[in-house]
C-alpha cells in the first residue's frame, strides 16, 4: 500500500483534473488531450498492473458509442485516462454512477422545462458527470 502523503497526493491531482476536464468540457464541449494524460499519469503515483484492466471500462464505452452513438473521442479518451487511476471495478462503478447522475439531472431538467413550456431536448457534456461518479469511486469505494 502506498504511503498516505502520496495517495493524498494523487486525490488532490485527481480531482483538480477532473474538475478541469469538467470545466472545459462544460464550456467548449472538449476535453483537452493534456487533461486527460494528467489525469493518466496521476495513475503512475500509486500504479500496480492491475489498475490497468480499468482501461476496459474504455473499450466498452467505445464498443457502445459504435453501437449506439451519443458519445464522442474526449469521452472515451476521459474514461480510458480515469481506468489506470482507479481500475476496473472503481472505474465501471464511476462510469456507472456517472450516468446515473446525468439521468437523475437529466430528469430534474425536463421536468423543469415542461412545466416553464420549453425544448426538452438537450445534449449534456459527460466529463462533469463522470467526475462525480469517478471521485465517488475513488474516494469511498
Amino acid at each position: 500500500m502506498a504511503p498516505n502523503w502520496l495517495l493524498l497526493l494523487q486525490g488532490g491531482l485527481f480531482t483538480a483534473l477532473l474538475i478541469a476536464a469538467s470545466v472545459c468540457d462544460a464550456r467548449k464541449q472538449l476535453i483537452p488531450d493534456c487533461v486527460c494524460v494528467g489525469i493518466a499519469l496521476t495513475g503512475l503515483l500509486t500504479f500496480s498492473p492491475e489498475k490497468l484492466l480499468g482501461l476496459a471500462t474504455a473499450v466498452l464505452l467505445f464498443g457502445i458509442a459504435l453501437w449506439l452513438g451519443g458519445l464522442d473521442g474526449g469521452d472515451i479518451k476521459y474514461t480510458a485516462a480515469v481506468g489506470p487511476v482507479l481500475g476496473l471495478q472503481k472505474s465501471m462503478a464511476g462510469i456507472i454512477l456517472g450516468f446515473a447522475t446525468m439521468l437523475i439531472f437529466h430528469a430534474i431538467y425536463t421536468l423543469i422545462q415542461k412545466m416553464r413550456g420549453g425544448d426538452v431536448r438537450k445534449s449534456y457534456p459527460l466529463a462533469p458527470f463522470f467526475s462525480i461518479g469517478c471521485l465517488t469511486a475513488y474516494f469511498f469505494f
